[in-house]
């Protein structure tokens, strides 16, 4: 297994090696942090996951952050009224500006999510949601909130899993295919990526249950009248100029030092901070929302749990 990782799959930290994958025809896979939780509200720990080559963190998952507000509901930690995003939040997104870090909304609430668009000076990725107006879950992100989105000139990838693509347990191609289309009439084919989700999520449309399937999703797209053009950028080259252009920023920023900013010690007191277990009162989930990943079904709130993802740079069409 681990010789056919390395003949197929090749780790990248800059664009510089990815294009270098492009041409030895290797798929090219960076590091990912699902959930800031990972970093212990420590800006020193955000550095050394950089320095580890993780080049991309989600904010939050499914349970809230000291600093961060996530899209799900079912944990009562770190509740916080009108303050989506802290002063330590801000500077979070400040740190992975500087570093050349994506900053990843995939989780967050919606007004995080606002928040962080305003204030990030690089572009953002959802790294796997889908469309709130084809799908009404708060996993999802609505119209207004892709129209942000396209003026910071980021980039959403669409989530595959049932929950996300109809609301339901079961989906197929077409379904998937809306959330495509519609994206598309709102932002256009530039700020769209596939952000699968298949190490976590649990159910995926007929016809889509691997990566392997993705050409099946291809074609329905072409017979949807997209051209290959678009389909290129959306496999590969839009997430590209997103890399680019976080690094651009870093580069801007280079004489910066790195931030001190530290956040109250009353901020990140809470049993969910450190203890490897639920909190000891759950919520009830709501009777529309179901678990979207294995993680909902252990511990939410792991702070030393760094979730990889391994997002695959797909190879323009040829």
């Amino acid at each position: 297994m681990s010789v056919l990782y390395r003949i197929c799959c090749t780790f990248v930290s800059v664009t510089a090696e990815l294009n270098i994958s492009e041409i030895r025809h290797k798929i090219a896979c960076l590091i990912s942090i699902e959930g800031g939780h990972s970093i212990d509200s420590s800006l020193p720990a955000l550095r050394m996951f950089y320095q580890l080559g993780v080049r991309s963190m989600a904010l939050t998952h499914n349970c809230n952050t000291p600093w961060a507000e996530s899209s799900s509901k079912l944990y009562n930690v770190y509740q916080r009224q009108n303050n989506s995003l802290t002063h330590f939040g801000k500077a979070v997104v400040e740190e992975m500006n500087r570093l050349g870090m994506i900053v990843d909304l995939s989780h967050s609430s919606w007004d995080t999510a606002w928040a962080v668009l305003n204030h990030s000076k690089a572009p953002v990725i959802f790294s796997h949601s889908s469309s709130y107006s084809i799908c009404s879950h708060s996993r999802n992100v609505p119209d207004w909130l892709l129209n942000e989105l396209k003026r910071n000139r980021g980039l959403i990838m669409v989530n595959l899993h049932n929950n996300f693509i109809s609301c339901k347990d079961k989906a197929n191609i077409s379904n998937v295919a809306d959330h495509f289309d519609h994206i598309k009439k709102v932002i256009g084919a530039e700020s769209i990526g596939i952000g699968g989700d298949f190490d976590g999520a649990l159910s995926f449309p007929q016809g889509l249950e691997d990566v392997s399937k993705y050409p099946a999703l291809i074609q329905e797209l072409l017979h949807r009248n997209w051209t290959e053009n678009e389909l290129a950028d959306v496999l590969r080259r839009n997430f590209l100029r997103v890399f680019e252009e976080v690094e651009r920023v870093r580069d801007v920023l280079h004489s910066n030092h790195p931030s001190e900013v530290q956040i109250p010690v009353e901020e990140v007191q809470n049993p969910c901070r450190l203890v490897l277990r639920p909190p000891s009162k759950r919520k009830e989930r709501p009777f529309n929302q179901s678990p979207s990943s294995r993680a909902q079904f252990g511990p939410p709130c792991l702070l030393i749990w760094p979730m990889v993802l391994l997002l695959s740079i797909i190879f323009s069409i040829e």
